[in-house]
């Protein structure tokens, strides 16, 4: 069973009556939301879709904790806006135009989502903590102190201290003039609902509750939020599911503090660019985006990738040759799926998850990598080509596949642009055996004649050791893929003549 599934049957388990299942994910707007990010909110879209899958209603949330501070600047945005460090995101300017920090990052991932047809029901936190709707749970958190004080504890190994337990609040206070968390809190009055505190650049105040800009501390804040919204699921990165790390810790508070049974939970490794063993981190600006993988990948290719590995292992995405092998992966899985020979019951699960309505591409992506270049990336010229080997691929699909195609290779793979080789390879021809020089002069006076290419090889190589035959034919196509490209291998060899042009390539083969 896939896992997503796994999981949704644990959580109808678990609370088998329920009439809508909310299931959660979160993250904090600090820069670009990268890959990383993507898979918490891709664990929870699967087991949400499971649980459709198995009749269920689903409320899928996604918070934006746009009200935590600005901790540090990412290496792609100007020094300057340190200056705004201890500001909650929803606060600090936008540094690429109009709005804010936080607006600008939220919407470049919720537009991405709606290109891999995930519609989660967003929160903002800011919204939620200044309107009041937090202010219950507020409330009784700083009325319950000292016993999350005493909680926290228990989880750390230094001593506790009466001192520190009666000046602890769990809670951060944004200064209501100069808007930065530089705030000390003095004092909460039970009876009156008043917090006194002050902040670095001078401000003292005592102001009503629902007057202070004020918000929980994340271990406790993420334990009232799952309470408030009633969530039963919810995946955290492996930095928060530590025996001593926030899901614990925010499962016993979420118990003792606000009387809630914690979601089922499961944690998810992080994600490397291929080559680089570093976590993404938007904080510092060293991000692979959606729109990277976007732009080489079509959007079910990438869900099939997250979707294909546990949330608990590892993978590292590449730009490089591997771009080649998970298109063509999946191009295979997809068209057995569609065509009911895929035997695979773990494989079919992942396909209805991601691409149960998908029409299977005309053409492969490795066949156009292969192809577009040689033309210098005209995808009017390809659509002729394609079209005189019998393959008639819409118009639509055509420029969408080229431009990944053209996307990657000039970005990602240079080295993969292949061009035809301007004059004959002698050098190349001289160095064949005799045996193999014979059999490129008999595939080109095949081709003189009007033979098709493929069968000219296979028939160029026919005997009866089928070891002998299969390496000949290896041999020989290499032999003209070398001296019409100069490189080991290509497009399919009708494909490549039709790009060519029979004269160009008859006379590259010419000895």
């Amino acid at each position: 069973m896939h896992w997503a599934f796994e999981i949704a049957e644990r959580i109808v388990l678990t609370d088998p009556d329920l009439e809508t299942y909310t299931l959660a994910s979160g993250i904090s707007p600090s820069g670009t939301v990268h890959m990383g990010n993507f898979r918490e909110v891709a664990t929870t879209h699967f087991v949400a879709k499971a649980l459709k899958n198995m009749g269920k209603n689903v409320r899928f949330i996604f918070s934006w904790d746009d009200y935590d501070r600005l901790r540090k600047i990412p290496s792609n945005i100007d020094a300057g806006f340190s200056e705004h460090i201890g500001k909650p995101y929803s606060e600090v300017p936008n540094p690429f135009g109009q709005g804010t920090w936080a607006s600008h990052f939220e919407k470049e991932f919720e537009t991405s989502l709606e290109t891999f047809n995930i519609h989660p029901e967003f929160i903002y936190q800011h919204k939620e903590y200044t309107s009041g709707r937090y202010l219950p749970s507020i409330e009784l958190a700083l009325k319950k102190r000292k016993e999350i004080y005493d909680i926290l504890m228990e989880f750390k190994t230094n001593e506790s201290s009466e001192d520190e337990r009666d000046a602890f609040y769990p809670a951060t206070v944004y200064c209501k003039v100069c808007r930065k968390d530089d705030v000390h809190i003095d004092s909460f009055s039970e009876e009156a609902l008043t917090l006194t505190y002050h902040c670095r650049c001078g401000v003292n105040e005592t102001e009503r509750l629902d007057s202070v800009f004020l918000k929980l501390n994340w271990k406790v804040d993420w334990a009232m939020r799952w309470a408030v919204e009633g969530v039963k699921f919810e995946p955290g990165g492996r930095d928060h599911s530590s025996e001593n790390g926030s899901y614990t810790v925010s499962k016993v508070i979420a118990d003792r503090i606000f009387d809630y049974k914690a979601p089922l939970y499961t944690a998810y490794e992080f994600i490397s660019q291929k080559g680089s063993h570093k976590k993404m981190s938007s904080s510092s600006g060293q991000v692979l985006k959606t729109e990277d993988l976007l732009d080489v990948y079509r959007p079910e290719v990438v869900l099939f990738l997250f979707a294909r590995h546990r949330p608990e292992s590892a993978f590292h995405i590449g730009l490089d040759d591997d771009v080649i092998k998970n298109h063509s992966e999946f191009e295979r899985v997809l068209s057995a799926y569609q065509d009911g020979s895929l035997n695979d019951p773990v494989m079919e699960q992942v396909m209805d998850l991601i691409a149960s309505d998908m029409t299977s591409p005309k053409v492969s992506f490795n066949q156009i990598a292969g192809l577009l270049p040689l033309i210098s990336f005209r995808t009017d010229l390809l659509g002729s080509i394609l079209s005189d080997q019998g393959i008639t691929v819409q118009s639509e699909e055509l420029e969408e596949i080229s431009a990944r195609v053209k996307h990657w290779i000039q970005k990602w793979n240079p080295e993969k642009e292949l061009k035809v080789n301007g004059s004959k390879q002698v050098d190349y021809f001289l160095s064949l055996p005799d045996d193999a020089k014979r059999q490129v002069q008999r595939f080109r006076a095949s081709i003189a004649a009007g033979a098709d290419p493929m069968n000219s090889v296979y028939e160029i190589c026919r005997q009866e050791d089928k070891k002998k035959m299969k390496s000949e034919q290896k041999a020989l196509f290499q032999s003209i893929y070398m001296l019409v490209l100069g490189k080991k291998s290509g497009p399919r060899l009708p494909l490549l003549l039709s790009a060519v042009g029979k004269d160009r390539f008859m006379a590259l083969l010419a000895f």
